[in-house]
C-alpha cells in the first residue's frame, strides 16, 4: 500500500461515511486529537522506565483511546452502535488523578508550566487537549456525535496536569508558583 492516495489534493478527505472539506470542524477536531496524540508520545519518550513505568503505561493507554476518540468523530452520521470511547474511560483517568494528588504536595496558587522537561511535555499535552476539547465542542454544536469524546478530554487535561506534577514530585523539582496568583485552591490544594 502506498502512503499517497492523491484523493486529497482538491481538499477533501474522507470520514466514515463520506467527504468533506479538510477544513470542516470534524477534521479540525480529530486533527487536533491526531496532534496531542503525537505530543503524548513525546511526553512518554521523555519519561524515565525507572520512575515512571506506571505513567509511560498510562500514556501508551491513552495513546490507544486517542484513536478511539478519533474514530468516533470520523462518523458523518451518528453511529452510537460502534463508540470505541466510554464513560468508564474518563472514571479510570479520575483514578489515576486521585493517585497522583496523594502523591504530591498541595497546591494554593497557579503554577507556571514547566520543571522537568517531561513535566513541561505534559503541561503541552494539557494544553493542547483544551484546544482539542474546544474543537469538539465548536463540532456539537453543529453535528451530533459522541458525548463521551468531550467529558474524556475534558478529563484528560487534568489528567495531564496531575500527570505533570508526578513528573515534577518524582524527580525532585518543585512546581514553580505564579507569582501574582491569589491562593486559587484554598488550603486543600489537592
Amino acid at each position: 500500500m502506498k502512503l499517497y492516495t492523491r484523493t486529497g489534493d482538491t481538499g477533501q478527505t474522507s470520514v466514515i461515511g463520506g467527504r468533506v472539506d479538510k477544513d470542516d470542524l470534524r477534521i479540525e477536531a480529530y486533527g487536533t486529537i491526531d496532534e496531542l496524540n503525537s505530543y503524548v508520545g513525546l511526553a512518554a519518550a521523555c519519561a524515565d522506565p525507572a520512575l515512571f513505568e506506571d505513567l509511560r503505561d498510562q500514556l501508551q493507554q491513552i495513546q490507544h483511546e486517542l484513536f478511539d476518540c478519533g474514530a468516533d468523530l470520523a462518523y458523518a452520521t451518528e453511529n452510537e452502535d460502534r463508540y470505541k470511547v466510554r464513560g468508564e474511560l474518563s472514571a479510570r483517568l479520575e483514578v489515576w488523578m486521585d493517585q497522583y494528588q496523594q502523591e504530591t504536595p498541595p497546591i494554593e496558587k497557579f503554577i507556571l508550566p514547566g520543571g522537568t522537561p517531561l513535566a513541561a511535555a505534559l503541561h503541552v499535552c494539557r494544553t493542547v487537549c483544551r484546544r482539542a476539547e474546544r474543537r469538539v465542542v465548536s463540532l456539537f454544536r453543529t453535528k451530533q456525535g459522541n458525548a463521551e469524546v468531550l467529558i474524556y478530554l475534558n478529563r484528560l487535561s487534568d489528567y495531564f496536569f496531575a500527570a505533570s506534577r508526578i513528573a515534577n514530585h518524582r524527580s525532585d523539582q518543585e512546581d514553580v508558583e505564579y507569582i501574582r496568583s491569589a491562593n486559587v485552591f484554598g488550603k486543600s490544594g489537592r
